[in-house]
C-alpha cells in the first residue's frame, strides 16, 4: 500500500468487516499502519456511541490520518465531521458505498438519518456502485455534493464488501492513493 507515517483508520459499517471484506485484507497486509474503530455493538449501532468511538480512535493517534470507511461507517465519518468539524489531523476519507439511510427500513440504523449535509473539513471520495441494494447510485452521487466529495461511480459491485468478490480490491487501493496525492 503506502509506506508513510500516515495511520490509516478503518471504520466499518453494521456487523463489522469480515475475515474477506476488502478493509480486512488490507489491515492484514499493513498491520502497523491500520487501526480499526472498535465499536461496542456492532449489530445495534447508535450514531452517537459510533461517533465517540472514531472521535476516541482518532484522538489516540498523534500520526496524520486518512479514514477509510464503509458502508454505515461512512455515515459514522459524516456525523462526526458535522460534530467536530475543526479536526486538522484527518487528511482525507475514502467513504466506500454510503447507505441511504433516509429511506431503508431497518430500525437498527434510524439514530444515523437524517443524512448529514455539510461539507467536510477535508477531502474525500465517494465510491458508489451501480447495483448496491443499500443506495441507488444517484443518492450516492447526491451524498458526495453534500460532503464536498469526488464521486467514483465503479459499476455493478453492489455494497462493495466480501460478497462483491473484491477481494484485497486493487482498484480501492488505487482510488485511496489518488486521495492522498491528488492537490484538489
Amino acid at each position: 500500500m503506502l509506506d508513510t507515517q500516515i495511520k490509516f483508520i478503518n471504520v466499518p459499517g453494521l456487523f463489522n468487516s469480515d475475515d474477506w471484506h476488502w478493509q480486512t485484507l488490507w489491515e492484514e497486509q499493513k498491520p502497523t499502519s491500520f487501526v480499526r474503530v472498535k465499536q461496542e455493538d456492532w449489530e445495534n449501532p447508535e450514531r452517537e456511541k459510533w461517533v465517540n468511538e472514531l472521535k476516541q480512535t482518532i484522538d489516540s493517534i498523534k500520526d496524520p490520518i486518512v479514514l477509510i470507511a464503509h458502508s454505515l461507517g461512512c455515515l459514522t465519518v459524516a456525523h462526526y465531521a458535522q460534530k467536530f468539524p475543526n479536526e486538522s489531523k484527518i487528511l482525507g476519507a475514502l467513504l466506500v458505498a454510503p447507505p441511504d439511510v433516509e429511506v431503508l427500513t431497518d430500525n437498527k440504523i434510524t439514530s444515523f438519518s437524517p443524512l448529514p449535509k455539510t461539507k467536510l473539513s477535508f477531502k474525500s471520495l465517494v465510491v458508489g456502485s451501480t447495483n448496491d441494494h443499500y443506495c441507488p447510485i444517484e443518492k450516492a452521487e447526491k451524498m458526495a455534493d453534500y460532503w464536498g466529495s469526488k464521486f467514483i461511480n465503479i459499476g455493478k459491485k453492489g455494497h462493495i464488501n466480501s460478497d462483491s468478490d473484491v477481494g484485497a480490491w486493487t482498484q480501492g487501493k488505487g482510488l485511496l492513493r489518488n486521495l492522498i496525492f491528488s492537490k484538489d
